[in-house]
C-alpha cells in the first residue's frame, strides 16, 4: 500500500504590524495569491487530501482556507499547537497519528525544511527543496501501510512546487 503525504509550508506572511504576534501575523497579498495557485495545483493533480495537520498560527489557518477553495471535498482537519514552529521531529510524531491515505500538512520553517529532507531517501533536483520557501509543496510516497510505519529517509518525493514556478513571479 502506498500512503501520500502533501507537505505544505504556509504562504507568505505580512510583517507590516510588528507589534502582532508572530502566531497571529496574517497573510499578505502575494500570499493569498500563492496559496489560491498551490491548492489549485493539488486539485489539477488529483491529490486532494482526506486529512490535514495544521499549524494553529493563523498564517497557517488562512493558507488552508484558500487551499480548500480550490478543492471539490472537505478534508477533515485538526489544528495542532504542537506544529506551531515544530521541529521535524515533532512533525514526524504528528504525521504518525495520521489515518487517511492521502494526509497534509502545513506548518512552518525551518522544521518543515528540515522535515521535507529528512523523509525522503533522495532530494529532488530542485534547487529551492532544501531551503523550502513559503507555500513550497511536496508530494511524498510511503510504501507502508500504515502512517505509523514511516520513518526517516523511506520517502519519495513525487512533485515538488513553489508558487513562484506556477504564478511565474
Amino acid at each position: 500500500m502506498t500512503l501520500r503525504l502533501v507537505l505544505i509550508r504556509h504562504a507568505k506572511s505580512s510583517w507590516d504590524d510588528f507589534s502582532i504576534d508572530d502566531h497571529d501575523r496574517q497573510l499578505n497579498a502575494r500570499g493569498r495569491r500563492s496559496a489560491a495557485a498551490i491548492g489549485e495545483w493539488i486539485a489539477d493533480r488529483g491529490d486532494i487530501p482526506r486529512e490535514v495537520l495544521c499549524s494553529d498560527a493563523t498564517r497557517t489557518r488562512e493558507t488552508l482556507d484558500l487551499l480548500m477553495e480550490q478543492w471539490p471535498t472537505t478534508p477533515a482537519v485538526r489544528y495542532l499547537q504542537s506544529l506551531y514552529l515544530a521541529p521535524a521531529t515533532t512533525m514526524l510524531a504528528e504525521l504518525k497519528t495520521a489515518k487517511a491515505p492521502i494526509v497534509a500538512m502545513i506548518g512552518h520553517n525551518p522544521g518543515i525544511g528540515s522535515f521535507a529532507c529528512g523523509l525522503v531517501h533522495e532530494r529532488p533536483d530542485h534547487p529551492r527543496y532544501a531551503s523550502y520557501p513559503t507555500c513550497a509543496t511536496a508530494i511524498i510516497d510511503f510504501d507502508v501501510a500504515h502512517w505509523s510505519d514511516v520513518s526517516a529517509a523511506s520517502g519519495r518525493v513525487v512533485a515538488f512546487t513553489t508558487p513562484r514556478e506556477l504564478l511565474n513571479e
